[in-house]
C-alpha cells in the first residue's frame, strides 16, 4: 500500500506490524484521522469549481514502484499546456492534495507520501507534476510541497527497502522514542520489552512491579 511509506518513515516497526503482520489497533488519533478521510472521500465523481475539476478518493497505482493507493483529492487545473481528459474540453495540470488530521510534521513522512502519489499520477497520466499540497486539520491550511528530484529519489529508495522487508517477512526491532506513547500499536509492539538490558535489571524491575 502506498500509504505505508508514511508509516515506514514514522517507524519501520509500526509499518511492519501493520503491513506484514496485519496487526492494527485504533486510538483517538487514528479514529479522528479516519473520520476526516471519510468526509474527504465522500464523493468519487468530479466536482467543477470555475476552471478546476476536483476528484475525491481517486484510486492510483505505479507499476514501476510496485504500489497502489487512494488519493484524498486530485485537482485538475485548466491550463494551456496540460494533459487531455476523456469527455472534457481543454487541457489540465494535475495537483494532488493529501489531508492530515494534525499539524505539519518535522520529518518528511507526509511529504514523501504526497510525492509518491504524484509519481503514481505521473505514470498513469503520462505527465509531470511539479507541486502538490498537504492540508492539515489543526491549521486548516494547505502547505505547498515541491515534487523535487531529491524527494523522488528518497521515495524510490524507501519503497525498495519496504519491498525487501516485505519479501523477507521481517519485522524490525523497536527503536524507542517519544512517538511510541502516541502510537496506536503500543500495546502490540511492547517497546519496553523490546529494549535490550541486563537480566539483573529485568529481575529488579519485576520485583519492583514495573
Amino acid at each position: 500500500m502506498l500509504s505505508g511509506i508514511q508509516h515506514y518513515t514514522y517507524c519501520k516497526r509500526q509499518w511492519a506490524l501493520i503491513h506484514i503482520e496485519q496487526q492494527w489497533e485504533e486510538n483517538y488519533l487514528t479514529i479522528d484521522g479516519n473520520f476526516m478521510h471519510k468526509k474527504v472521500h465522500d464523493s468519487s465523481d468530479f466536482e467543477k469549481r470555475k476552471n478546476i475539476l476536483i476528484s475525491r478518493g481517486l484510486a492510483i497505482h505505479s507499476y514501476e514502484l510496485g504500489v497502489s493507493g487512494i488519493c484524498d483529492v486530485v485537482e485538475f487545473h485548466e491550463c494551456q499546456d496540460g494533459i487531455l481528459l476523456k469527455n472534457r474540453d481543454g487541457s489540465y495540470k494535475i495537483v494532488p492534495i493529501e489531508y492530515k488530521r494534525g499539524k505539519p510534521k518535522k520529518d518528511l513522512s507526509d511529504k514523501l507520501q504526497l510525492v509518491a502519489q504524484a509519481m503514481c499520477l505521473e505514470e498513469m497520466f503520462c505527465c509531470e507534476i511539479q507541486e502538490g499540497y498537504l492540508f492539515y486539520g489543526e491549521t486548516k491550511r494547505r502547505e505547498a510541497v515541491a515534487i523535487s528530484d531529491e524527494l523522488r529519489i528518497q521515495v524510490r529508495k524507501i519503497f525498495q527497502e519496504m519491498h525487501d522487508l516485505y519479501d523477507k517477512g521481517y519485522t524490525p526491532i523497536v527503536k524507542r522514542s517519544k512517538t511510541c506513547n502516541s502510537c496506536s500499536l503500543k500495546e502490540k509492539c511492547l517497546p519496553k520489552l523490546m529494549k535490550n538490558k541486563p537480566v539483573k535489571e529485568y529481575i529488579s524491575d519485576f520485583l519492583q512491579g514495573e
